[in-house]
């Protein structure tokens, strides 16, 4: 960000866009660096005024997009999320992607619910609301999507928000243990404690959503269950939102096993990632098999999240192409 007035032979568009002081000291959070970026994205250069920004652009097209991006600045931050530089950058990089397929941050999504710290939850991503709408319109959901699309996410947030509105009386986590072959029984501890490093990324997740005590309060009570894939034979859960993650992980028994899990008044999430499996190379995956199997099953949905939706760092999304291209 600059604070000097730019060369008119260079400059062909101008606009002041006004800040309070508020959001204007939101933005210099990192000090100019969220500037830098949105200046470096959209070609543009914009200048400190005591009463908010002047952006200079060399064609209107650009202007007006780095416009309507402050505007979703502005937005975002009204409903209560938390702007920073990681934030900002993945905007950018979702924003680039939009140019071919339509994924880009979307602010008229639904809230889902406020995490602990009492910032918004919603979709960020148009494949993200589908996942949104599946669950509310179906009973099973399938979703396939790559590392970091934030697919395991939204399905706890999800299950939190039920359970905390008594739509479901219990959350039922679960994930293949592929490393220890389902035979946990040599691990030290109770159940929680054997298959704990295995769901570890469900538990951020439900740490983020819930305060330490309520958490613990439903652990205590059973409204939020951990389980092993091998520890659902022979279950009904009834009235449960059930997230299977990792579902590429299972085989096709195991799959078939999981699903018939099903009750009366429960919802069932299906999360894996079909571009990786700790399978062995003699084993087909149940999450694959299941997808291909059950397409023609109306009722049952499957929604899938690609690279361009990527949720984490900014620089996730340029890895991923990276492998894409010696792979």
């Amino acid at each position: 960000m600059k604070n000097k007035k730019n060369d008119k032979n260079i400059v062909t568009f101008r606009k002041r866009y006004p800040l309070n002081d508020y959001f204007k000291s939101v933005l210099t959070v990192s000090g100019d660096s969220i500037f830098d970026l949105i200046e470096s994205f959209f070609g543009v250069e914009i200048y400190a005024r005591n009463s908010g920004l002047t952006i200079s652009s060399p064609t209107d097209e650009q202007l007006g997009k780095s416009i309507d991006f402050l505007d979703k600045l502005k937005l975002q931050h009204h409903r209560g999320t938390y702007i920073d530089f990681s934030l900002v950058n993945n905007m950018l990089h979702r924003n680039k992607s939009d140019s071919t397929q339509n994924n880009s941050w979307n602010d008229d999504f639904d809230l889902i619910c406020r995490n602990k710290y009492g910032q918004p939850v919603q979709p960020r991503t148009s494949g993200q609301a589908s996942i949104v709408k599946a669950i509310d319109n179906s009973d099973m959901v399938f979703v396939n999507g790559t590392a970091g699309t934030g697919k395991t996410f939204l399905a706890v947030a999800m299950a939190t928000a039920w359970l905390e509105q008594k739509r479901v009386e219990r959350i039922c986590l679960v994930r293949p243990a592929v490393e220890a072959g389902e035979n946990l029984g040599y691990l030290p501890g109770d159940l929680k404690e054997k298959i704990y490093p295995y769901l570890r990324p469900i538990y951020d997740t439900l740490q983020e959503m819930l305060p330490q005590e309520k958490l613990n309060q439903y652990h205590e009570t059973n409204q939020i269950e951990i389980a092993p894939m091998a520890y659902m034979r022979g279950r009904t859960l009834k009235r449960s939102f059930i997230i299977l993650d990792e579902a590429q992980n299972t085989t096709i028994a195991q799959m078939k096993m999981f699903l018939t899990r099903l009750g009366e008044g429960s919802k069932m999430i299906i999360v894996g990632d079909s571009s990786q499996t700790d399978l062995n190379a003699k084993q087909t995956s149940g999450f694959f098999h299941a997808m291909q199997l059950l397409a023609p099953v109306k009722q049952i949905k499957q929604i899938a999240l690609h690279k361009n939706e990527v949720m984490r760092h900014g620089l996730v999304q340029d890895i991923l192409n990276a492998y894409e291209t010696i792979e």
